[in-house]
Formats: C-alpha cells, sequence, structure tokens
C-alpha cells in the first residue's frame, strides 16, 4: 500500500457552501468512501479537510494504487464539482532517512 493525497479544488458557485445540489453530494461523500473502500482497495482514509473559503477539500488515502484512488473519487461523487488531482505522498520521516543515507 502507498499514501496518496487528493487535492480537490472547486469554483466559489459549484461550492456546496453555495449550491444545494453539490451541498446534497458533499455530505454524503465521506460515508459513501467509507462503504466503497474496500471495492476500490483503499486500505485506510488517514484524513479528510476542507479548507472553505480556499474551495478545497484535502484527502489523504492508503491505497494500492492512483487508479483505484481514481475510480474511488469519481464513484463516490466528488469528480461532480472538482477538479482534482492524486499525488503519491511519503512520510517525511521515510525521506529524511533516505536522505541522511545518501552520499554528499
Amino acid at each position: 500500500m502507498a499514501l496518496f493525497g487528493v487535492f480537490s479544488i472547486h469554483s466559489p458557485e459549484a461550492c456546496p457552501l453555495n449550491n444545494h445540489a453539490n451541498r446534497l453530494v458533499a455530505m454524503k461523500i465521506l460515508e459513501k468512501m467509507n462503504q466503497v473502500k474496500k471495492k476500490f482497495r483503499i486500505k485506510e482514509i488517514r484524513g479528510f479537510y476542507a479548507s472553505v473559503l480556499e474551495h478545497q477539500f484535502v484527502i489523504i488515502l492508503d491505497a494500492r494504487d492512483a487508479h483505484d484512488v481514481e475510480k474511488m473519487v469519481i464513484d463516490v461523487g466528488l469528480s461532480k464539482f472538482n477538479t482534482l488531482k492524486i499525488v503519491p505522498l511519503n512520510e517525511f520521516a521515510q525521506i529524511t532517512k533516505v536522505w541522511k543515507g545518501m552520499k554528499k
């Protein structure tokens, strides 16, 4: 398994705060993700965060690969009103271990 960040951005007009239809979708996204995560080989949803005034969601997942993450976010409706970027992540402690082992 590997860590992935899902970075989700929407316009103010599409924001669940301002758009009733998208609010209904958004209110169910985390519940749906928990229901279908095994189907898409998602081991764990490590965190789901929102920056309301920046119109962004950030989701941290432990998953098999980015394609599984992509399929899941489409299935749960996150792509309905957001532009998404799926990025592989590493824990910083792991990166520093690699750096310590590098030659000058």
